[in-house]
């Protein structure tokens, strides 16, 4: 979208400079057929043209250079309908307007402002004798003038509702292209291209203010074997079930993501080692009790994960192999654990659950 501001931007900034020198032109030519008010008016109307450009070099608000030129390009064309130029040639300059209207505002904005204008040239046209008009046009042109603007008018309408739902499906495309990039097509999770950006978002975040994340690296255990005896298929209900059941376990502000294979990975933003420790034990205790079905067979799931915190670590990539060496540690240690160790929920017996964190 920035982009194409700054290309509109500059469009704008070069027919500006394209009208100055067409207002100097056309009035030095006046002004050499003896015609020196027009010309003066004309020369006049290249000094808002050009205030106009240097507010937006000096403010750059574009809302108010779009306004700028149309409020300047209207009074230019409904002058040169109330005079009718040179040799009542002014009114066809009105040709102009349509498209650039409809290129620097909505479609209802433009439709609007073309009505009153039309309206202008209607009261122009039927009341010669008013303050300020000076010409008086005759009905034939009138009739060709009309028929030729409104066929112009429709035309322009037409092809800027064309691109515009053009723009909006490519852009929704984008969006869904962009979507589809960052997510996992199985489980629905953020995917590991995601997850290490926003890893390095959330490692500059801690560099400037000082808060803390965790990470919490899992591994579905024993995953070949559920591939091997009970299929694919199996072994993909089993991550989308795992996925779905960790979604629930961690809070709002965490981030979840298919690490790759069935290593998840999971983002806990303020989050110091004890707490992440804790929500990790929450989950494996509940993955043991949770029971994973599929085709009327119990598939024997557990956990095991390694949990590391920023503050034992030094940048994004040592984060990450402290808690892959954790996760190992934890493998090696008999699966279904967190490393480092914490005590499991089986084992607490009197008291409180470990507080969620």
């Amino acid at each position: 979208m920035d982009t194409e501001d700054a290309r509109t931007a500059r469009l704008l900034t070069w027919l500006s400079l394209m009208a100055i020198l067409a207002l100097i032109g056309l009035g030095a030519k006046a002004w050499y057929a003896d015609h020196h008010t027009h010309a003066w008016v004309l020369w006049a109307f290249s000094v808002p043209m050009l205030a106009n450009m240097a507010w937006f070099a000096r403010t750059g608000n574009q809302a108010v250079q779009k306004s700028g030129m149309i409020l300047v390009v209207g009074l230019l064309f409904a002058y040169l309908m109330a005079s009718g130029g040179e040799s009542n040639t002014g009114p066809l300059w009105f040709y102009v307007f349509p498209p650039l209207l409809f290129y620097l505002t909505d479609l209802k904005t433009g439709t609007a402002i073309l009505l009153f204008c039309y309206l202008i040239v209607v009261v122009v046209f039927q009341h010669p004798n008013l303050p300020l008009v000076s010409t008086e046009y005759s009905t034939d042109f009138k009739i060709r003038f009309f028929a030729t603007l409104t066929f112009e008018s429709l035309f322009c309408f037409v092809l800027e509702a064309g691109r515009l739902k053009a723009r909006s499906e490519l852009m929704a495309m984008a969006r869904s292209h962009e979507q589809a990039a960052r997510t996992d097509d199985l489980t629905g999770l953020a995917n590991r291209r995601d997850m290490q950006s926003r890893l390095i978002v959330e490692y500059s975040r801690h560099q400037r203010t000082g808060h803390h994340f965790s990470i919490i690296l899992i591994d579905l255990d024993l995953f070949k074997v559920i591939n091997d005896r009970y299929g694919h298929d199996a072994g993909d209900e089993a991550l989308k079930a795992f996925a779905v059941l960790m979604q629930g376990v961690i809070r709002q502000t965490d981030v979840a993501a298919r690490w790759g294979g069935e290593e998840f990975l999971i983002l806990l933003p303020d989050t110091s080692l004890l707490q992440a420790l804790t929500l990790a034990e929450r989950l494996r205790a509940e993955v043991a009790r949770t029971e994973f079905v599929f085709a009327d067979q119990r598939l024997p799931i557990s956990i095991s994960a390694g949990v590391c915190s920023i503050a034992k670590a030094g940048s994004v990539n040592e984060l990450l192999k402290q808690a892959d060496v954790q996760l190992y540690n934890a493998k090696e240690g008999g699966r279904n654990r967190i490393a480092p160790r914490v005590r499991s929920l089986e084992d607490t017996s009197a008291g409180s659950a470990p507080a969620r964190p």
